[in-house]
């Protein structure tokens, strides 16, 4: 612990943006980073606690206080030899991650906790900006091929720990470019692509080789899959949308939340669009039906395109500003965010039921709703809408296709099932991520990659030198 009283004398300094007039005529990053010397006082907050809750708050297992006071002290590249330890991806979870990290710091327990999340992004971009990331060479390799199915943050997790152990990899992407959700779920305000880029050009030169526009399953068939390779691990994440099946639901103009990001993600890109296959919230009106962060995203870009107004309503209830008794530190609680996307405008309301679409000439132009609390008479009111955008969540992996022609057993909530060692009931073929787990975090999805690598590692050699974490 570099300063004992540091946490006494300097106060938590919270992320920085950029103005809004100036961001939402952009897609590039809201988020500025912060100073050296900034970062350094804020890492010297951490107080180094005896049993540091914030390393038990966070999936991959970071070693937080530890960073933060080589931060402090600036030594950064020790620091980043740390993060680069427990996590292959921080420039992305140190701009995507919720940091369950920071509800648990013990700071937090009568003051403001420490900025953990962006002073894991300055430790990383430090190193990027020092030279101190390059791509390794590895002495041996072990002669094992690998498939990966899936380029997102857990296939990518799964495919450096793997690549690290000596294997060859081969990551399989069915889309036109490498990153998943990663590259078309997430709008470039929150990460731009180049930053994605720069660690895959790592990661090639590092020996993983990546295979876009490959559909496995069906354009390349499973029964070479299992010929081909000595293990494989299914990463393709959770993808079959939640809808709202009520009435209307036909109406054009109605979307799905996922559908509206990787369009607007390839048109950030500067990728060219059927004119009859675009959706565009240019001056309309623009409904966002879920209230959670892929609703949120929908709402930032949605004001990028032009959108004459923005309403984004949730079923549930508001949350709390604070933490209430139900979620008691060290926990992670469900409170009310506020994200960059909302600070940009918009109207958010919550408790609130649609109960039905209506159109004109096949066009969806009004939503019927209720007031959850209110479904008896004068509780319902209309909102005008000219494109809607169902953001209600993932239920689970495309069963069909790579799921069933591999026979693999699902659980009770339709996700992949495997044994302890992230094994199917198929011999040699794993899954993790969201595919396995259902939907849920970036960092969460990071570790199920790397909990994946270890256990593919230790059946093809007997045992493995990966770390479990």
């Amino acid at each position: 612990m570099g300063d004992i009283k540091g946490f006494l004398k300097v106060k938590r300094q919270n992320t920085q943006y950029r103005p809004v007039c100036e961001r939402i005529k952009d897609y590039q990053e809201t988020m500025l980073l912060r100073s050296d010397k900034d970062s350094q006082e804020q890492a010297g907050r951490c107080m180094d606690c005896g049993t540091p809750f914030c390393h038990w708050g966070c999936p991959i297992g970071n070693y937080i206080p530890e960073w933060n006071d080589l931060s402090f002290r600036g030594q950064w590249q020790k620091a980043f030899q740390l993060l680069d330890a427990t996590n292959n991806l921080p420039e992305i979870t140190g701009r995507l991650c919720p940091a369950s990290c920071e509800y648990a710091c013990v700071l937090g327990i009568n003051d403001d906790p420490v900025t953990i999340r962006e002073n894991e992004l300055n430790i990383i971009e430090y190193a990027f900006g020092a030279g101190l990331i390059k791509p390794r060479r590895l002495k041996k390799r072990t002669g094992r091929e690998i498939a990966i199915v899936g380029s997102g943050p857990a296939g990518l997790a799964c495919a450096d720990q793997l690549n690290q152990a000596g294997h060859l990899v081969v990551v399989f992407e069915k889309d036109e470019q490498i990153g998943g959700l990663l590259r078309y779920g997430v709008p470039d305000f929150k990460l731009e692509k180049w930053i994605l880029d720069r660690r895959l050009e790592i990661l090639k030169k590092e020996g993983i080789v990546f295979v876009s526009k490959m559909f496995v399953g069906l354009n390349y068939r499973v029964e070479k899959l299992n010929k081909d390779f000595a293990a494989i691990c299914l990463a393709t994440g959770s993808r079959v949308p939640r809808d709202l099946k009520i009435e209307g639901r036909e109406l054009k103009g109605i979307h799905f939340a996922l559908d509206y990001l990787i369009q607007a993600n390839k048109r950030a890109s500067g990728q060219n669009l059927a004119a009859d296959r675009l959706i565009d919230a240019k001056d309309k009106k623009v409904m966002v039906i879920g209230g959670g962060d892929t609703g949120a995203d929908c709402v930032g870009t949605a004001h990028r395109q032009g959108a004459k107004c923005v309403v984004q309503i949730e079923l549930l209830a508001k949350p709390p500003e604070c933490r209430t008794p139900d979620y008691p530190w060290p926990k992670y609680p469900s409170l009310c965010k506020t994200s960059t996307s909302h600070e940009e405008g918009g109207v958010r309301e919550w408790s609130v039921s649609t109960k039905k679409f209506s159109g004109e000439n096949g066009w969806v132009k009004k939503l019927f709703c209720s007031r959850v609390t209110q479904e008896t008479a004068g509780g319902e009111f209309e909102i005008e809408a000219d494109l809607v955008i169902l953001a209600l969540g993932f239920l689970y992996p495309e069963h069909d296709g790579l799921v069933k022609d591999l026979g693999l057993e699902l659980d009770a909530k339709g996700n992949v099932k495997t044994d302890e060692n992230y094994m199917t009931r198929v011999p040699g073929v794993f899954s993790a991520g969201d595919m396995h787990r259902g939907q849920s975090l970036v960092v969460s999805a990071i570790s199920e990659g790397r909990r994946a690598a270890y256990c593919i590692d230790k059946y093809l050699m007997g045992r493995s030198n990966l770390p479990m974490l």
